[in-house]
């Protein structure tokens, strides 16, 4: 298994890269400032370090620098500027590569399987959740209900997956709100919205009910047959 330092102040940002790459499959660390993050880069083995050049307390830049002095971990940067000049500080400061915000989660992962690739560093196998004769696999991001294949957008898949490690357990609108579109966004009736964008496409034409409402409450994913 492979170990990745994520340093990176934004927190929706940390939280949603740490929980795709933990579902890689991948053994993933934080920290949330320059200087937090130097130290554990430094003082501990990584294969790979994720690292956002606007930190607090210490640049990404400088960060990069000075685990430079000391080792050669491969560092993928992070940075929301995507003038030429300040990519080429970056990998002028010892990074790898680097790859500009926003950006899209499946190009940052296919990103890093090359680092593990190129490292010759074993690369976690696809890891699928299965729920009745739904399939959803984590790494491609395809969906698949009795062998047929289902198109989702990627924040109705994000919804599908959290519903899925959450199998049995009543979530409320708030929950799904904030673990599936960040904390900064208020709309609770877009949950709604979009559990019957999914119910629609997973539950077509299908003998097994998965998504149920709990009123007053929000929503549970489990295998009910549908006269219940």
């Amino acid at each position: 298994m492979g170990r990745i330092l994520v340093i990176e102040d934004d927190k929706n940002i940390q939280r949603f890269v740490t929980m795709e790459l933990t579902l890689e499959g991948y053994e993933v660390a934080s920290a949330y400032t320059g200087r937090e993050g130097l130290k554990k880069a430094v003082e501990e083995a990584w294969d790979l370090i994720l690292l956002d050049i606007m930190l607090p307390e210490l640049s990404g830049l400088e960060v990069c620098r000075r685990i430079r002095q000391v080792k050669n971990t491969p560092i993928l940067m992070l940075t929301a500027r995507a003038a030429v000049p300040d990519k080429i500080a970056g990998l002028d400061s010892g990074a790898n590569d680097y790859i500009t915000k926003p950006f899209s989660i499946e190009e940052l992962l296919a990103r890093v399987r090359v680092y593990f690739r190129e490292n010759k560093l074993p690369v976690p196998d696809d890891i699928s959740i299965k729920i009745a004769d739904l399939t959803i696999n984590l790494r491609t991001r395809e969906v698949t209900r009795n062998e047929r294949k289902i198109e989702l957008t990627p924040r109705e898949f994000n919804l599908l997956q959290y519903f899925a490690e959450n199998q049995r357990t009543v979530l409320s609108r708030d929950q799904l709100l904030q673990q599936v579109w960040g904390y900064d966004y208020y709309d609770s009736n877009v949950v709604d919205v979009y559990v019957r964008y999914l119910r629609n496409k997973i539950e077509f034409a299908q003998e097994t009910k998965l998504i149920h409402t709990v009123r007053g409450v929000g929503y549970v994913l489990e295998e009910r047959s549908l006269e219940n």
